[in-house]
This record gives structure tokens, C-alpha cells and sequence, in this order.
């Protein structure tokens, strides 16, 4: 027979059950929408207005019409695509190194004051909203470019973009990346010292190689981060359609694109379908990153 506050238990289970069950459901259920929501406007382009995914691509001719019905024009994104990746490129280029070496000194060197000062002090930068990134990089990063090298756009550049996305990605991989080096078992770690190896030897042919994988996804999660920005970006990188010269020269990219120029679009004209398209390329970047990122970490999981 069972008793009372056991049949109480087991319906409250059931019920915590049903809502979990409905939680996860509602969620899987509303990624679905917003992807074949995106897809549905991204193809408009190509499928309404008979534009080639091939111009859209590799084109850099960008006229598209703001007239509903007039599908004339070009739809070549090339100079956003390009400024995305020289952005994001150069951002990785400078955090990598620097991340690391955080993650490092944040578990093998000093990981007690790591733990209580070094990585909450890193996890505020995590909280510090874009328009705040984007504002310093505009009143000091931007001005300071353009007094120490002379900037004819007066700053705003690849190089100002690339800065402050470094600075945004950079808790996320550090703590990623920390996080990886210090699940590494510690008997790698003495049988590397039982062979005569040093304190360097041991973190650089032992520690990182053994965490690579775990800091791998800590790049791709920061790559994620960054492409996706918008806000920040679009404050410095000087919002110009044309190819930049050099790391110094303004140029625009995907995010910054649709945030300016969305809200300034007919619904249904082939400008706002190519902004869409925009926003589907930023999906389908976003989808290959988590799919390897699942790679990467089943890898990291089976080694």
C-alpha cells in the first residue's frame, strides 16, 4: 500500500517532469522556427528576386533596389564577407597567444591566486554589455589609432575593429581554455617530471598538447563570439563599402551591415531579402562552428 507522501512525491516528480519535458521540447521547437524562419527570408534572394548564390558570394558590386518589386540591382557581398573575416582573422590572431597564456598562468603557475582573483577578474569582461566596448573603442581606441599612425579615415579601421573583438572574445577562450588545461590528469603530469623534464617541458610537450582540444573549442566559441557581434563593430570599423588596404582602412562587415541599414529597408525589396541573406550566411556560419565544436569535444572525449 502505498502511502500518502509517497503518492504526493511521485506526482510531484511527474509534474517537474512534464515541465522539463515541455522546456526542452519548446526550445528545440523554437530553434527549428528561427532557422526555417531565416531560411524562408535568406532565399527570398535567390528564389524571388532570381539573384545567383553565386553574386551574393563572390560579387562586390552591392546596389541592391529599396523599391518593392524591383528586383534590379547587385547583391555582392563580398566586401562584408571579406571585412567579417579580416576582422575575426585578425582578433583570433592577437587573442590566441594572449588567451593561452592567461589560461596557463591561471592553472599551472599561480592557480590559487588564479582561482580567487585572476578569473573572476576575467569573468566580468563577460558581463560588460557591447555598446560599452564599442563607446571606448569609438573615444579612446579610435582616436588613439589615428594620432599614433596617421589614419586618413581618422581611426576608425580593420585594426580598431579587430582590438576591441579581441578584447570581447577573450574571457571566453581564457576560461575555456583554463578549463581544459587543468582537466588534463595530473598523473601526465608526473610521469613527465619522472623523466626529468621541467616545469616548461612539461606544460608545453605535455599539458597543451593533451588540452588542445579543449582549447580548440575555446577559440571556436570565441570565433562564434565575434563574428556575430555586431554593435561594438559597427562603432569602429568605419561602416565603408569598399575593400580595405591594409589593417588600417575602414571597411564594413556582415553584422554591422544588417544593424545599419535593416531598420532602413522596405520589407519585400530586394535590399532587405539581401540583408536577410546576410542573416543566413551568420546562421549557417554559426551551425558549422557548433557542429565543430561537438566534433572537437567527442574527439577530446575519445583520446
Amino acid at each position: 500500500m502505498i502511502d500518502q507522501y509517497t503518492l504526493k512525491m511521485v506526482k510531484k516528480d511527474r509534474r517537474w517532469k512534464g515541465i522539463y519535458t515541455f522546456c526542452g521540447f519548446f526550445i528545440i521547437i523554437l530553434t527549428v522556427a528561427i532557422g526555417v524562419f531565416l531560411i524562408l527570408k535568406g532565399s527570398d534572394t535567390f528564389v524571388k528576386a532570381h539573384h545567383s548564390i553565386f553574386e551574393f558570394l563572390f560579387s562586390s558590386d552591392w546596389s541592391p533596389s529599396d523599391s518593392v518589386g524591383d528586383d534590379s540591382g547587385s547583391v555582392g557581398s563580398l566586401v562584408y564577407i571579406c571585412g567579417s573575416l579580416m576582422t575575426c582573422g585578425l582578433a583570433l590572431l592577437f587573442c590566441i597567444p594572449l588567451a593561452v597564456c592567461s589560461a596557463v598562468f591561471l592553472s599551472e603557475i599561480a592557480p590559487k591566486f588564479g582561482e580567487k582573483f585572476f578569473r573572476p577578474a576575467i569573468e566580468i569582461y563577460v558581463g560588460i554589455p557591447s555598446v560599452v566596448y564599442g563607446w571606448i573603442g569609438l573615444t579612446v581606441l579610435v582616436p588613439f589609432i589615428a594620432k599614433v599612425f596617421h589614419a586618413k579615415m581618422g581611426g576608425f579601421s580593420v585594426l580598431a575593429a579587430a582590438i576591441v573583438l579581441t578584447v570581447m572574445i577573450f574571457p571566453t577562450i581564457t576560461t575555456v581554455a583554463a578549463d581544459a588545461i587543468k582537466n588534463v590528469p595530473q598523473g601526465y603530469r608526473e610521469a613527465a617530471y619522472g623523466m626529468g623534464s621541467t616545469r616548461w617541458q612539461v606544460i608545453r610537450h605535455v599539458v597543451l598538447p593533451a588540452a588542445f582540444p579543449g582549447i580548440a573549442t575555446g577559440v571556436i566559441l570565441g570565433l562564434a563570439r565575434a563574428i556575430g557581434e555586431a554593435l561594438a563593430v559597427a562603432m569602429v570599423i568605419g561602416k565603408t563599402r569598399s575593400f580595405p588596404k591594409n589593417i588600417l582602412s575602414p571597411t564594413n562587415n556582415l553584422t554591422a551591415a544588417i544593424a545599419a541599414d535593416m531598420g532602413n529597408t522596405a520589407n519585400g525589396g530586394l535590399h532587405n531579402m539581401a540583408l536577410w541573406s546576410m542573416a543566413l550566411l551568420l546562421y549557417l556560419i554559426s551551425i558549422l562552428l557548433i557542429f565543430i565544436i561537438h566534433r572537437m569535444s567527442r574527439k577530446g572525449k575519445n583520446a
